[in-house]
């Protein structure tokens, strides 16, 4: 499968935000396609060591990328959710280093340690 690069994914903006309590489940990040807009949970990055924040916030939006691009045509969309999920985790592994200076920069931005 063809997935391009992950720079090509532009016009998505990317924060970090408090996303709510889940219970015993945790939401680390979301997309929302119609702003587009992917949210990283604040609640787990503050909860995290500070040596693994840049990788988890990198992480994770390569991971909402990935479903940006699906969104947006880039990636064809697979029909069940836990193999969906799965390309994400592989996708966001694989061009970690590519969100690594994203991660940094909104980490910054957002006056996050």
């Amino acid at each position: 499968m063809n997935m391009g690069t992950p720079i090509s994914a532009s016009g998505v903006e990317v924060t970090i935000a408090d996303l709510g309590e889940w219970g015993e489940s945790e939401l680390r990040s979301e997309y929302d396609p119609s702003a587009p807009i992917i949210r990283i949970n604040s609640r787990v990055v503050h909860r995290i060591q500070k040596s693994e924040r840049e990788r988890f916030v990198a992480y994770a939006i390569g991971h909402e990328v990935y479903h940006h691009r699906e969104r947006i045509g880039i990636i064809q969309r697979i029909g069940k959710r836990a193999e969906r999920e799965r390309m994400a985790d592989t996708f966001a592994a694989e061009y970690l280093h590519e969100f690594e200076a994203v991660a940094r920069a909104l980490l910054l931005r957002m006056g996050v340690e």
